[in-house]
């Protein structure tokens, strides 16, 4: 599946609608939860970012009286799974052992990542 890309900013909503456990998302709840997290945007800039991302189909926008309500159409683990695609694409040509490697090698897993992601490989 090729997913567009998105910017940080609109990943910042996507978080929040994906949080949300599949709910439709409220307008004012994003404002909300978006200020909690020390992103007190303008209601202008959040509509903005809202409708682009509708237009991408990452977000469908549902009137509800005078309220918007938005439900996601991409799930987090599809758009991580197509963000890794297009990581291990660019960087390691499509390998993910040398992903993996790059991990261990340059010592960016902690011994219980390590031994998390052993038990996985063994799993399989």
């Amino acid at each position: 599946m090729m997913l567009q890309q998105i910017s940080d900013a609109e990943l910042e909503i996507m978080k929040v609608v994906w949080a949300n456990s599949g709910e439709p998302t409220l307008f004012a709840y994003l404002t909300d939860e978006l200020a909690a997290k020390g992103r007190p945007w303008q209601k202008n800039t959040l509509i903005t970012l809202l409708n682009r991302l509708v237009n991408k189909g990452f977000l469908k926008a549902k009137k509800i009286g005078r309220r918007n309500e938005y439900t996601p159409l991409v799930s987090e683990a599809e758009y991580q799974t197509a963000q890794t695609r297009n990581f291990l694409e660019k960087l390691y040509e499509g390998s993910a052992s040398g992903l993996v490697a790059t991990l261990i090698s340059g010592d960016l897993l902690t011994d219980e990542e390590y031994d998390e992601l052993r038990q996985m490989l063994e799993r399989e």
